[in-house]
């Protein structure tokens, strides 16, 4: 195991430490000015258009494809499986309308954003590596801060949502089994904490993978294991409709004095819980907040806004009507009782192998999201602390440690002791607070309006020198104040839920 040169060049993210592009490392050749031919000048020149872009770095390789796979992992996430219960709060008319605006809001500020990737000229502009890049470069002052606090927060809120999530799938998987082999006499309770720590075990040795470029096939993976479990959980509700001979559910939602879990529901509690369905289904649209990242990994030309609006509206397209059928199927089975996570809705009968094919598929695919997410959080950390220690071996030096069938791995220890500790404290949150619903509807809520709304349309009438009072920037302005109360209606009524949890809770004693 052998460092590495300070001299040699070094991609760990696009941006996390300061690369260190050595030209001969590349090319293999004795750059000697004095005695090279002009052939062999032109030959230099054209072997380094090949491996670098036209800042200097690496060439990205990512494409329409790649980018419509991240996003699509990004998106279609543990977030479908609260949908039939958001449309349950809001009813027939409300819950689809409400979930198509969701959508429209969050392709058209996700168009405005792409267009942001470049300072200046959207083809030869300056290109912004992060979400934070972008708002530095063309809004600046406090608000590089502010946006910085609020992006990297809630994505380790959205990794300790998935560790619930997974958690609970896994724990389906358990009892399924348990219930079958009991014939049913045995009530199969257990605790979420053995799983969380199992999957944060798994997301410890994942998020040792260096760089977003190289996790495009954990992407696939993950997008492909997406629309299996929602295929799924469509199906058995399409199954259960045809079972009931009847489409449950009403016009205005869930009906005051309906029995649930938390116990009758009140008129105050209708309109928390209507409240915290528009945090959930702001949650299952989080993804502008790694839009630039994601960007970011596509090569180029055709510019890259350009590709990234196809790869959107593709994305936007698929995950909607797969949310639509999803959620409404899912309310159509079960009405007002319509479960926080669909698939746990089917109880444990049969065909209980197809909810466990379905479960661990929310497995295999949140395993891929939690990395979709964490990755621009772990490059901030680490370009951060590169720039602050740049001497210091354990956070600059590479080793490289050859490993059958797959090449040589550039271990950094800095990354292996500052990724293992993420890990360990989104598991650890997650096992103080394993409540699905409230998390994801306060995540939604606070993240959606800042990042998908606020920063997206400010940067765009930056950017595009859009004129105060002008029609344009009055119908910006007001989207953006729409969607500023809407995020925090939706905060309130999930931070109300949380509080009612939190009456009946004992931390890491939570069994299902």
């Amino acid at each position: 195991m052998l460092p590495r040169s300070r001299t040699l060049p070094s991609r760990i993210h696009q941006g996390v430490l300061e690369e260190r592009h050595d030209v001969r490392h590349y090319l293999q050749v004795d750059v000697q000015p004095k005695t090279q031919t002009e052939s062999e000048a032109l030959n230099i020149q054209s072997n380094y258009s090949n491996c670098f872009d036209d800042d200097g770095r690496l060439k990205r390789t990512g494409t329409f494809w790649t980018a419509t796979a991240h996003i699509i992992t990004a998106v279609i996430g543990s977030g479908v499986l609260s949908l039939a219960w958001a449309v349950a709060q809001l009813g027939w008319v409300a819950g689809p309308i409400v979930m198509l605006l969701f959508a429209l809001t969050n392709f058209y500020t996700s168009n405005l954003l792409a267009q942001c990737y470049r300072t200046g000229d959207t083809v030869t502009g300056q290109r912004n590596y992060t979400y934070m890049d972008a708002v530095k470069s063309i809004l600046g002052g406090k608000k590089v801060k502010l946006c910085g606090v609020i992006q990297y927060v809630n994505l380790f809120g959205v990794a300790i949502g998935y560790t619930i999530a997974a958690s609970v799938s896994m724990m389906a998987i358990k009892r399924s089994n348990c219930y079958h082999k009991s014939h049913g006499k045995d009530p199969c309770h257990m605790s979420s904490n053995g799983y969380m720590i199992a999957f944060g075990i798994a997301e410890v040795i994942f998020s040792q993978i260096p760089d977003f470029d190289q996790i495009w096939w954990l992407s696939i993976v993950a997008a492909v294991m997406s629309f299996t479990y929602s295929s799924v959980g469509l199906g058995l509700g399409v199954a259960k409709v045809a079972e009931n001979k009847t489409f449950k559910g009403s016009l205005t939602g869930i009906s005051i004095g309906t029995m649930t879990q938390a116990g009758t529901v009140t008129s105050t509690q209708k309109t928390w819980r209507s409240l915290q369905a528009l945090g959930a289904m702001a949650f299952a649209y989080s993804f502008s907040i790694i839009l630039i990242e994601i960007q970011d990994t596509i090569r180029s030309p055709p510019a890259e806004h350009k590709t990234m609006r196809k790869a959107t509206i593709l994305s936007i397209m698929v995950t909607t009507l797969f949310y639509l059928l999803c959620g409404c199927m899912g309310y159509a089975a079960f009405g007002d009782n319509a479960p926080g996570n669909l698939l746990t809705g089917f109880g444990f009968y049969n065909p209980y192998w197809l909810l466990d094919i379905a479960n661990l598929a929310i497995v295999v695919h949140l395993v891929g999201a939690y990395q979709v997410f964490s990755q621009p959080l772990f490059a901030f950390v680490e370009k951060w602390s590169a720039r602050k220690w740049p001497k210091n071996d354990f956070v600059t030096a590479e080793y490289e440690i050859p490993i059958p069938f797959f090449g040589v791995y550039q271990l950094n220890f800095f990354r292996l002791v500052w990724r293992t500790i993420f890990v360990l404290l989104t598991t650890i949150i997650a096992m103080l607070l394993p409540f699905f619903n409230d998390v994801v509807g306060i995540l939604g809520a606070f993240g959606f309006w800042p990042l998908t709304v606020y920063f997206p349309i400010d940067m765009y009438i930056t950017q595009k020198k859009i004129g105060r009072w002008t029609s344009r920037w009055l119908g910006l302005q007001l989207l953006s104040v729409t969607c500023l109360i809407i995020s925090i209606l939706a905060a309130v009524g999930s931070m109300v839920g949380v509080v009612l949890d939190l009456k009946t809770y004992k931390p890491f004693k939570t069994s299902y």
